[in-house]
């Protein structure tokens, strides 16, 4: 069985940054979709000069979000 491959996506001002976990690989764009091509255009790339890692690991198309509320008043 593959690996996930985890990656972290925030908006940090105009853009959606998305950095991957388990490899040196960071993108950005506009909207998340965008990142989120971006981010497996990126990882393409990396896998093709790592074919090792591209044995092993799996990029599953699933996001997993957090999101910060601010304050909460109960």
């Amino acid at each position: 069985m593959k690996k996930i491959i985890t990656s972290e996506i925030y908006h940090d001002g105009e853009y959606y940054c998305a950095k991957c976990m388990d490899f040196d690989v960071f993108t950005q764009g506009k909207t998340i979709d965008e990142t989120v091509k971006n981010l497996k255009e990126a990882l393409t790339l990396h896998f093709e000069d790592d074919s090792d890692a591209a044995d092993i690991y799996d990029p599953v198309p699933y996001l997993f979000g957090m999101m910060d509320l601010g304050e909460i008043h109960v």
